[in-house]
């Protein structure tokens, strides 16, 4: 089967790298999914291990159309009887870019109708009720090309079920694990955010560090039809297999704010990592460490962000302080504000355009000193 996995735009190599690493050879990403090939223990696998990934879709067909009868022919062609049921809860999801179908609304309108119709005549029915299992049907068509897919997944994989309290503008869980892969961030390296807030970073962080996968406790929908093996449980023993609970990573977490450290002691807790993490409610300015070849990873605030009318300037040149204090650690943050590296002093080593919930933003990386082939990090 195929399997395509969005992901955010702008963090499609650190999945590839997590497919990879999973044991699916080299994965193509295309506009904005990586393809993948795989069957139900697959897709129950991914579904528990991935982390930076999104949603786990299967491809029911790809084509081209220009007009709503050549989408309805196309949608109708599909073997939707294989995957749902006369019962089945149909729900649309669709965009357009690029197309002579733009309208989506529309388009989905053609969409339901056609599953629907293929559906009557397949299963020898009159009528779907669709009180049954929910069974998102998505529909991308982007150049006058159309794929059609069935979202295994439901709920989006960032719903790892720990993070549970509001706080400002948090990071999405598969952004932020996608992101510590793009650091030298491991389980034996010191790591710190120094604006922890929800506690997001941080808890990804020790997830890693523990072997934990992401979503092995959580439900999928897949699980749910009629035409999916039982296959969950595989993965799951898998994933308690992996899991290290002697890992003891030196992780700290810093906000100035007491009430975002109480929120990310709750979620830690709920993620079962609370003691792998020190946290603390200081200002960025206050953060020291006699730890050697250590990471920061980091979501500092920003304007468009947070809706504020703050020093941005000051804020990151006291991050650059501290940072400058730890002579031989690595840091990484993801900001929309646009001064970032005229504040930080210098220009970043690398930087990434990415996107954080629809925001234009970049990922600013400042190396710092390898450890000797002799001492360990």
């Amino acid at each position: 089967m195929k399997l395509l996995i969005p992901v955010a735009a702008g963090l499609e190599a650190p999945l590839k790298r997590e497919l990879k690493r999973l044991g699916y050879g080299e994965c193509p990403a295309v506009d904005g999914r990586v393809r993948a090939e795989g069957d139900w223990e697959d897709i129950a696998r991914l579904n528990v291990f991935l982390r930076a990934g999104e949603r786990v879709l299967l491809c029911l067909g790809e084509f081209p159309a220009r007009t709503f009868d050549e989408l309805y022919e196309g949608v109708f062609a599909l073997p939707f009887e294989e995957f749902l049921t006369a019962h089945s809860r149909i729900l649309i999801d669709g965009k357009c870019q690029k197309s002579a179908l733009m309208a989506v609304k529309a388009s989905g309108g053609v969409v339901k109708k056609a599953i629907v119709n293929r559906l009557r005549e397949k299963l020898g029915v009159r009528t779907l009720d669709e009180k049954g299992e929910r069974a998102i049907v998505g529909f991308s068509i982007i150049g006058d090309n159309v794929t059609v897919t069935l979202d295994t997944s439901g709920d989006g994989l960032h719903k790892r079920g720990y993070r549970t309290l509001t706080y400002d503008a948090p990071l999405r869980e598969t952004v932020a694990a996608a992101l510590l892969d793009c650091t030298f961030f491991h389980a034996e390296k010191p790591f710190a955010d120094l604006f922890c807030g929800s506690g997001t970073i941080p808890i990804e962080a020790a997830m890693i560090a523990r072997k934990i996968a992401p979503n092995g406790a959580r439900e999928f929908d897949f699980t749910r039809w009629k035409c999916a093996p039982s296959v969950l449980q595989t993965a799951r023993e898998e994933a308690r297999d992996l899991k290290n609970e002697r890992a003891k990573p030196q992780i700290f977490a810093c906000d100035i704010s007491p009430k975002a450290i109480e929120t990310a002691k709750f979620h830690a807790r709920r993620a079962g990592v609370e003691d792998c993490i020190a946290f603390r409610a200081a200002d960025v300015k206050d953060f020291s460490c006699d730890l050697r070849y250590g990471v920061i990873l980091s979501n500092p605030p920003y304007g468009e962000r947070l809706g504020k009318s703050e020093d941005l300037f000051a804020l990151y040149s006291s991050f650059s302080r501290t940072f400058r204090r730890l002579p031989d650690w690595s840091c990484y943050f993801i900001t929309a504000y646009g001064g970032a590296e005229r504040a930080f002093g210098r220009r970043a080593d690398k930087n990434r355009k990415l996107y954080n919930a629809d925001l234009e933003c970049y990922f600013y990386s400042y190396l710092g000193a390898k450890p000797p082939k002799t001492e360990k990090p």
